[in-house]
């Protein structure tokens, strides 16, 4: 691990940066310490997310539609019987 001031990383940041590939570099700014840590850009990529066990469980978007459209229909008789009719506020 090399320690480095503002300054030297100022004058030099691409010395610096590809330092940083090897080893670990530690900027000092007053008390404070900076590292900097390589990463390649293929570990900053998100995973790709594949199906679970769950998967097969999944609704359509169709087959969730009529389930919320009966729900409401429920609530809807419950609170008002057959008759049709707006609901109060939604008018």
């Amino acid at each position: 691990m090399r320690t480095i001031s503002t300054r030297e990383f100022t004058a030099n940041p691409d010395r610096y940066f590809d330092m940083a590939r090897e080893q670990g570099v530690c900027i000092q700014k007053g008390s404070e310490m900076f590292h900097l840590l390589y990463a390649p850009a293929a570990d900053l990529q998100p995973p790709l997310l594949e199906p679970d066990d769950d998967f097969h469980r999944a609704l359509t978007a169709e087959e969730f539609r009529k389930s919320v459209v009966e729900v409401v229909e429920k609530v809807h008789r419950k609170f008002y019987g057959d008759e049709r009719k707006v609901c109060p506020g939604n008018t």
